[in-house]
């Protein structure tokens, strides 16, 4: 007899984490698993974005370094957007430092991204320091951790033994660690967040190695989050359609998939 999944809002409650627990009910509350990738270089254009796409994403999925004219100013603004259209925000730093080095690149300087930032995530590698270093910062903040178990680059190592260490990871911090960067489901931690990038519903590729899903592929394959970036706001799209577009394919896959 095949078991009955889990809503969102019902694997809230399992989850000690306390971000991981918003996540989900916000994504309940709004409908939508849709995460936007904000990678633009401009201040304004980053603000005009977020504005644009708030209203139909769970998450924002930042780069905050590769901004141009970053300041706090940015920060004050992305909070007031943040309330304004209930999201997450996800700086997308990549963490891969020994844990002394990362508590400093995650609290101090100039982006301090602790004091703003929901989740950030890591690459396993260090070993458990890494983790160690960053829940020393973010979990009295009641920040969340995700773990790079795999990515959606052609020729990633992300693969094999390095995947099974980093689930095994995970394991040990659950209070921390809320999920994995991943296309797929891990049956051994099934109730931790799975957030998958490269997702497109027009392109299967681009020039640089990047390989893309569709959001039906992942959320039948077990994502819980699809990570769309240039397919929303790129060269010729309109944001708001698109957006609405992405969330309505990745909120139809999820129900049918409950069904």
């Amino acid at each position: 007899m095949t078991t009955k999944l889990k809503t969102y809002g019902e694997r809230a409650t399992s989850l000690p984490n306390k971000t991981a627990q918003e996540l989900l009910t916000l994504m309940e509350r709004k409908k939508s698993n849709l995460a936007v990738a904000l990678d633009v270089t401009t201040k304004q254009e980053f603000l005009d974005i977020a504005d644009k796409v708030g209203p139909y994403i769970c998450c924002l999925k930042t780069h905050i370094d590769i901004l141009e004219d970053f300041d706090q100013d940015l920060i004050d603004k992305l909070k007031k957007l943040q309330k304004k259209h209930d999201f997450i925000i996800f700086e997308d730093r990549k963490f891969a430092d020994i844990g002394n080095t990362v508590k400093h690149q995650y609290s101090k300087g100039i982006y301090k991204i602790a004091e703003w930032a929901d989740i950030v995530d890591a690459h396993a590698i260090p070993g458990d320091g890494i983790i160690t270093g960053l829940k020393e910062i973010g979990l009295p903040l009641n920040r969340g951790l995700l773990l790079l178990a795999e990515m959606s680059s052609k020729g990633n190592l992300a693969t094999g033994a390095y995947t099974e260490a980093t689930i095994e990871m995970a394991k040990r911090h659950k209070d921390f660690v809320i999920g994995f960067i991943s296309g797929k489901k891990f049956n051994s931690c099934e109730e931790l967040i799975i957030m998958t990038p490269g997702i497109s519903l027009d392109i299967s590729n681009d020039d640089l190695g990047q390989q893309y899903k569709t959001p039906r592929n992942v959320i039948e394959n077990g994502s819980d989050i699809i990570i769309v970036g240039r397919g929303i706001y790129g060269k010729g799209k309109d944001a708001v359609v698109e957006a609405q577009r992405y969330r309505n394919a990745g909120w139809e896959a999820y129900l049918e998939k409950l069904e």
